[in-house]
């Protein structure tokens, strides 16, 4: 269910809010140096390689998204911060032309999940680091692993309506498989690959009209709203709005998750 909050422009703060937890476990696992130079796969409004560039003061950090609302944003941000050494590019990282063997460090925070073909892209993305560089991403596990998508599926299946993964919309839980994944990146030419555990919460918003504003602007479930009818889609939303409430605490709406922390090099 989660991937991208659809085409909308990030709202501020939301992402970066939400997955507050995981970007700290990203920036210390990824662990970049002075003199680096990062490729950010997926930045969005791009605080994974802000940080990066705050890291390598002597480097540089490069984010790069499909959406260019995300770029624009994540371009403003950096002006305003004084970031000289972070630069921003629309582009498909399973496709666009790096510079070959240009970067020492590739990172990403739930950014390659999407590729049409993953073994093309990290094929792609490999090309891009010096030998022996890191990749340092964090991908989802299985959706039934994640208390978000089990919440936000069930409020969306109500009577008569589609399933909330319904074929069609992107998969957020494609590279779940650390079997799979170990095959499509030994594929692009990495080594030493491995998987940590991560079970973090992630965070809706203050309060549950946020929550919900959010959560609405995920793909899937923009997409499951707009092909019910709208009795159907009412109830729904009721449905979701009685699950985040359920998730409010004294700090907003908050729900269990697990992702994987994977690392390797380039061989």
């Amino acid at each position: 269910m989660r991937g991208t909050p659809g085409d909308r422009p990030p709202a501020a703060g939301g992402y970066d809010a939400e997955l507050r937890r995981h970007n700290e476990v990203l920036r210390r696992a990824a662990g970049v140096g002075l003199h680096d130079h990062v490729l950010d796969i997926g930045c969005g409004a791009g605080r994974t390689t802000r940080d990066a560039a705050r890291a390598a003061r002597a480097g540089s950090a490069l984010g790069v998204d499909v959406s260019a609302p995300a770029i624009a944003l994540a371009r403003e941000r950096a002006r305003a911060e004084g970031l000289d050494n972070a630069e921003f590019e629309q582009a498909d990282a399973q496709a666009h032309r790096f510079p070959q063997e240009r970067f020492d460090l590739v990172i990403s925070r739930f950014g390659t999940m999407f590729f049409d073909d993953p073994g093309a892209a990290f094929t792609n993305i490999g090309r891009a680091l010096r030998p022996d560089g890191r990749l340092v991403m964090m991908v989802w596990q299985a959706g039934e692993l994640n208390e978000w998508d089990v919440t936000i599926r069930r409020s969306l299946a109500v009577a008569g309506g589609p399933a909330a993964g319904a074929p069609g919309g992107p998969d957020p839980f494609s590279l779940a498989d650390p079997r799979a994944v170990r095959e499509i990146l030994r594929g692009a030419g990495f080594t030493d690959i491995s998987f940590t555990d991560v079970h973090e919460e992630v965070h809706y918003g203050p309060d549950v009209a946020a929550a919900l504003d959010w959560v609405r602007g995920f793909t899937c479930t923009s997409e499951v709203l707009k092909r019910l009818d709208p009795a159907a889609a009412t109830r729904a939303l009721e449905n979701l709005r009685a699950a985040l409430a359920a998730h409010l605490g004294d700090d907003g709406v908050r729900f269990d998750s697990r992702a994987w922390l994977v690392t390797a090099r380039r061989s």
